[in-house]
């Protein structure tokens, strides 16, 4: 774009915060939202926001996806998603998540719901946390981004049954997806995506949304992704909003299901 571009930081309330500041600011194309799968999952998870999701905000483009790895500590004896079922249909088992209403906490549901388990729901004040009673063994399982647990399986701390993604990732490849071991057409993914103010120009939408294009061609960039566990996506508008309808269908169907809600 030809100019520096600041980025400020605004967390708390799963991501809540920072969309109400996008939302009320002025559709010039200056001030963009930079947004995760929690944009999707809120709407169904508090009883009220501040901003319409839909309303008031443009979508831009799709900017990555990336896969949950279903993890267990090392020293468990679970080698296959199936193991780890028959555990959970004999018996009691606990699975982490960073939160209530996390995209973690939407994986987890999808299967337990897809596979009929009874799983005991864990949530912590973060992933760090959880990973690590994980590796110690204070809990059974984890649906944990990429990012931050494929490290720990390579490093031999936790080791991995499954991919969320449709299909299996490079970095693990004889690791099956969900999908692979049972239940068809399961694909989780967290992911990240930029909008603007809603009424933003057609013609600024349309040159923020190229430049989005042409920065994820980059190989450099597409490389540093890769690293992170993550798929460089660039989708157009059109694309960005269906995919969008989908999530909010799927996460409001996981939610209501699971009986999860916050005031």
């Amino acid at each position: 774009l030809g100019q520096p571009v600041v980025v400020e930081n605004r967390p708390g309330a799963s991501g809540t915060i920072g969309a109400a500041s996008v939302a009320r600011a002025p559709a010039d194309g200056y001030t963009l939202l930079y947004d995760a799968t929690a944009f999707a999952i809120n709407p169904a998870l508090y009883k009220s926001l501040s901003y319409d999701p839909r309303r008031d905000f443009r979508p831009i483009a799709l900017v990555s996806l990336t896969p949950n790895l279903l993890v267990v500590p090392s020293q468990a004896p679970y080698r296959r998603v199936d193991d780890l079922a028959a555990a959970a249909r004999a018996g009691h088992l606990t699975y982490a998540t960073p939160g209530q209403g996390t995209a973690q906490h939407i994986a987890a549901a999808s299967f337990s719901q897809g596979r009929g388990l009874t799983l005991t729901h864990i949530p912590y004040k973060g992933g760090a946390p959880a990973l690590t009673d994980l590796m110690g063994g204070q809990v059974d399982m984890m649906f944990s981004n990429m990012a931050a647990s494929y490290p720990l399986v390579k490093g031999g701390k936790l080791r991995a049954l499954a991919v969320t993604s449709r299909e299996r990732v490079p970095e693990l490849p004889d690791v099956p997806t969900v999908a692979e071991t049972g239940l068809a057409d399961y694909a989780v993914y967290e992911w990240n995506g930029i909008f603007s103010p809603a009424g933003l120009p057609a013609d600024v939408a349309a040159r923020v949304e190229e430049a989005v294009h042409a920065t994820l061609r980059d190989p450099g960039l597409r490389r540093s992704l890769a690293e992170l566990g993550a798929q460089p996506v660039g989708s157009t508008a059109a694309e960005f909003n269906a995919f969008l309808d989908g999530e909010m269908r799927r996460a409001a169907q996981v939610l209501a299901d699971a009986g999860i809600r916050k005031n």
